[in-house]
Formats: C-alpha cells, sequence, structure tokens
C-alpha cells in the first residue's frame, strides 16, 4: 500500500469519525419568549387577538418561526377575558433582538397589524406587556407540539411556575428535571409536554417554568392522579437530595385559540 492509499484511507476514516460526532451532538437548547398581554376589557381583547391572528404569528412564519402558541385563560379561570399568552420559541438571545427590527421591514405586518400598531395613545390595545424569557432544559432542549384530538377549546394546558428560596436550591429542582429522572416519568404518563425551561430574566425569580397538555379536564386531572400514585415519583419525592426545592408553586390553565399552532 503506497502513500497516497493511505492518505486517502485516513482520511475517509477521519471524514466517518467527524460525522458521527456531528450526528451524535445534541440539539442546541433553545430560548423562549412568553408575553402576557393584560387587559381591561372585551375591545381590547378583541384588538389583541386580531393583531396576534392576522398580523403578528403570520410574519414569525415569515421569519422562520414554525410554532408560535397563543392561549387563553380557561372560561373558569378568574383571569379568562383578562390576559392572552403567546409562547414563541427562539434559536438564540440574538434573535430576541433581531426580530423586531425584521418585523418593522416586514410590509405585510406593517399594514395587517395598522390598527394596534398606530393605535392612539388614549386608547392603547392593551393595558400592559408581562415578558418572560426562558431557556429550555438540558434534557428537552427543544420545544415539542402535544399530540392531541380534542377541539382546541377543549384543550387543558397547564403551564406551572416553580419558585425557589434561593438559586441553589432552584438549582437543585432543576437538577430533579434533568438528571433526577422527572422529565422521563412526564414521557412515560404522556403529559404532552411542551417545553421545560429556566427562566432566565422575569418578575418572579428564581424559578423555572414548563408547560403540559391535555384532551380535557378530565384527562388532565386522570393524568395528575396517575402522576400522585406513580411509585418511581413517590421514591423520587422523598429522596434526601431533592428536599425542599420549591417555594411556590403556581398553575396557569389555558386553552389554544385557533390560530395557535402548538
Amino acid at each position: 500500500m503506497n502513500n497516497s492509499q493511505i492518505r486517502s484511507i485516513f482520511f475517509s476514516l477521519l471524514m466517518s469519525a467527524l460525522s458521527i460526532s456531528v450526528m451524535a451532538a445534541p440539539p442546541k437548547r433553545e430560548f423562549y419568549e412568553i408575553k402576557m398581554y393584560h387587559l381591561k376589557d372585551k375591545t381590547q381583547e378583541a384588538a389583541v387577538e386580531a393583531f396576534l391572528k392576522d398580523a403578528y404569528v403570520p410574519a414569525l412564519h415569515r421569519a422562520g418561526i414554525k410554532n408560535v402558541g397563543v392561549f387563553k385563560p380557561v372560561p373558569s379561570d378568574t383571569m379568562s377575558g383578562k390576559l392572552i399568552y403567546v409562547f414563541t420559541p427562539l434559536s438564540s438571545l440574538d434573535q430576541l433582538l433581531t426580530l423586531p427590527k425584521l418585523l418593522d421591514k416586514d410590509s405585510k405586518y406593517l399594514e395587517a397589524g395598522k390598527d394596534y400598531l398606530d393605535a392612539p395613545f388614549k386608547n392603547p390595545p392593551y393595558v400592559r406587556i408581562e415578558t418572560t424569557i426562558l431557556q429550555a432544559f438540558t434534557s428537552m432542549p427543544v420545544h415539542s407540539k402535544p399530540k392531541l384530538s380534542a377541539p382546541k377549546s377543549e384543550r387543558v394546558y397547564e403551564m406551572r411556575s416553580y419558585e425557589g428560596h434561593t438559586e441553589r436550591r432552584y438549582q437543585n429542582k432543576v437538577k430533579m428535571f434533568n438528571d433526577g429522572g422527572e422529565i422521563p416519568l412526564f414521557v412515560r404518563l404522556g403529559f404532552n409536554a411542551v417545553f421545560y425551561g429556566e427562566v432566565i430574566a422575569g418578575s418572579h425569580q428564581p424559578n423555572l417554568m414548563y408547560m403540559t397538555t391535555f384532551e380535557n379536564k378530565a384527562d388532565r386531572d386522570a393524568h395528575w392522579k396517575s402522576f400522585s400514585e406513580d411509585a418511581e415519583w413517590n421514591k423520587l419525592k422523598v429522596n434526601p437530595e431533592y428536599q425542599n426545592n420549591v417555594s411556590k408553586n403556581t398553575s396557569f390553565y389555558m386553552y389554544p385559540t385557533e390560530y395557535s399552532d402548538i
């Protein structure tokens, strides 16, 4: 075998090794923006919905963001009619900064959203926008569309916020999800999670948030009953390594609008 053949074989082996390395690399962790539109009445609700449906969501699609979630509190919630949630997955934090500039150059967006964008200061379309930025968990680095068949109006999407006493105790709860087996438990029991994320900017920190989805309320209740009775969970929750790592647990119950991608 001559030197040329040896070099050719070495090069082929090197390229194969690099190919395997690339294939084995895990996906980059996404970032998530969650906007909460605070509304005072039905007029504002209609204005924000028209903007999201006709201008914002289509513009994000044109910008390459396929899955935009738009949710409203379930009718029995006291905040029904007062909040609209918008979930936007982002490939990087840089995209969070460049997206508004991209929208400002989108003529279709500017035309379709004119009433909202040019609303007079005496008649704004919302009271205030509250924004939370998250980074996906290492054990679920990208979001997922739920596999549900019920009409969107009947579905229950549960977004939970787990606040921690301190940064270190909060990180212990994150570890419980990533390394302790909590996420695989949710997967095994069919909770149809959309995302799990660490809050990196928001009004309640330190905390993590995640969203699970169900066909309806009865389905939601049945899943959580199976979770509470599961032997693996009952073993995990008493593990000395993961004690006292949540100071406040808040649940938000929502359903997706008809124009929501998720």
